[in-house]
C-alpha cells in the first residue's frame, strides 16, 4: 500500500516574541533574524519530505508568511492571542487531507528522511489513535499526527509529550535524530548544528563567533 499525503500545520509565533530562550545565542545576528531562520529550514525540510502534500503555515507574523509562501507553503492567519494548541486546531481545521501532522517550527537540522520514516509509521498501529514523537529529551512534543476522521486535539507546551499520551496519543519510539532535535537554548542549537542545520540557520551561524558550538 501506498503512503497517503500528508497535511503539515506548522505555527509560528510573531518573530519579536518567538524562541525567547534563544534571545542573545548568536551574537551579532537579530534574535528575530535567527527565529525566521529556524522556521525557514524547518520549512524547506518539510516541504522536501515526499509524504507531505500540503503544508500550512499558522501565523500572523507577516515576514514569516512571505518566506512560507515563497517556499511553496499555504498560510492561514493566526488566531490572535488563542496560544499555539489553538493555532494547531486552527491550521488542522483549514485542510482536506485526510492525514494530519503537527510539528514545531524549530527544526533546523530536520532531514526530509527522518520526517518521512516519522509518518510512515504513524500509520501502524491501532486504528483511529493518534501518534507522536517526543523531542530529544524525552518531554516536550515536535511531531502529532492524526488519522482520517480523528482530532489533532494538541496538547503542546511543558510537559506536552506526557499531556499527549495521557490524552490517548501513542508514542512513536524510533530514533529520528534530526526530528526530535527542536531548539529551545544555546546548548539545543550546538547539538542542531553537530547534526547539520538547514542553509539560513547555518549561515547565521557562519557570521557569529562559533566558539559557542564547540564549547
Amino acid at each position: 500500500m501506498s503512503q497517503p499525503r500528508w497535511a503539515a500545520v506548522v505555527p509560528v509565533k510573531r518573530l519579536t516574541v518567538a524562541k525567547s530562550r534563544l534571545r542573545g545565542a548568536l551574537p551579532g545576528v537579530p534574535h528575530e533574524e535567527l527565529a525566521l531562520a529556524l522556521a525557514a529550514d524547518t520549512l524547506r525540510a518539510v516541504l522536501a519530505c515526499p509524504a507531505v502534500a500540503e503544508v500550512l503555515v499558522v501565523t500572523d507574523d507577516q515576514r514569516v508568511a512571505t518566506a512560507a509562501r515563497a517556499a511553496g507553503a499555504r498560510t492561514v492567519a493566526d488566531l490572535p492571542d488563542a496560544g499555539l494548541n489553538a493555532a494547531f486546531r486552527h491550521g488542522a481545521a483549514q485542510t482536506s487531507a485526510r492525514w494530519v501532522a503537527g510539528l514545531t517550527a524549530d527544526l533546523p537540522a530536520l532531514r526530509p528522511d527522518d520526517l518521512a520514516a516519522a509518518l510512515l509509521a504513524a500509520r501502524h498501529g491501532p486504528e483511529g489513535v493518534r501518534r507522536f514523537v517526543a523531542d530529544a529529551p524525552g518531554t516536550g512534543t515536535v511531531l502529532l499526527a492524526a488519522p482520517p476522521d480523528v482530532d489533532l486535539d494538541p496538547r503542546f507546551g511543558v510537559g506536552s509529550a506526557v499531556a499527549h499520551e495521557a490524552s490517548g496519543a501513542v508514542p512513536l519510539t524510533d530514533d529520528w535524530p534530526s526530528l526530535r532535535r527542536d531548539v529551545d537554548t544555546a546548548g539545543d542549537l550546538a547539538a542542531a548544528a553537530r547534526l547539520g542545520l538547514g542553509p539560513r540557520t547555518a549561515a547565521l551561524l557562519a557570521t557569529a563567533n562559533p566558539a559557542w558550538v564547540t564549547s
